[in-house]
């Protein structure tokens, strides 16, 4: 199938999905309204098969020290798979489900597979890689960049975290979990039990962030956006906390948004 832009429905709620520009969601309105930051960048795209910076691009690959290459000097960011052409395999009314062969400058073969799901108060994205050949460490997460201001409010961000990642001049984490500190955030917490965060515009919606993943990225830096991203593992978790995609493991995460008008 092509990788033509999809529109899911459910109820008073839209999701745009668009295979061909990586796969990413382009926008999410609920009741007419749009949540999410417009623009080829933003929306919310996979990070896959990492997430976050890996140091100087560069990660061992078994006995093997792989390059890629640096599109955030003098880190690599946010995968590969974000810069790629999606294809379409299934979609329905409310759910869509699109792939994506690792390519170069990936060193291995593998499928990513994202299923959309949509419902009337939630959106449900998976996100998994499998291989066929060899095995692989791999990260998978999401940057969602939702829109700071609504209606006129601003976004209130809600999360308890057990640490942050110190972060280092190098915008790594140092290996130290230190006490939250206060904003704002280019920063990875610890959630043990699974990220939990929620944003609210008052007197316009919450929308809850939640994975049984335990890591979460937010950036708040910006003035336009603020973005909540779980991930199965902390930046340059390549290097640091790897998982490893093998033909009888592949790795596989999901992230739901739940909302409620206020």
């Amino acid at each position: 199938m092509s990788d033509e832009d999809i529109t899911l429905t459910a109820g008073d709620a839209e999701v745009t999905v668009r295979p061909g520009n990586g796969g990413r969601i382009g926008g999410l309105r609920i009741g007419g309204v749009e949540l999410l930051r417009q623009g080829e960048r933003y929306g919310c795209f996979p990070m896959v098969p990492w997430c976050g910076r890996t140091r100087e691009g560069r990660f061992l690959d078994g006995g093997t020290v792989r390059q890629m290459p640096l599109n955030a000097p003098p880190h690599a960011i946010h995968g590969t798979a974000r810069d790629g052409a999606w294809r379409t395999a299934r979609v329905t009314e409310n759910e869509a489900v699109i792939t994506y062969e690792l390519t170069d400058p990936w060193p291995h073969p593998g499928r990513v597979t994202q299923v959309v799901a949509l419902a009337e108060d939630g959106l449900t994205l998976t996100l998994a890689v499998e291989t066929y050949d060899d095995s692989f460490p791999a990260q998978l997460g999401w940057h969602p960049w939702f829109h700071r201001n609504l209606g006129g409010r601003d976004v209130q961000l809600e999360f308890k975290p057990a640490w942050q990642e110190e972060r280092g001049a190098d915008h790594l984490p140092t290996g130290n979990r230190i006490d939250p500190r206060p904003g704002p955030w280019d920063d990875c917490f610890g959630m043990p039990g699974g990220v939990d965060v929620t944003l609210t515009w008052p007197e316009q919606l919450e929308l809850k962030v939640t994975s049984r993943e335990e890591w979460v990225v937010i950036y708040d830096e910006q003035a336009e956006a603020v973005c909540v991203e779980p991930q199965t593992g902390p930046p340059n978790g390549l290097n640091t906390l790897p998982r490893l995609v093998t033909p009888l493991d592949p790795l596989e995460a999901t992230t739901t948004w739940s909302w409620r008008r206020l």
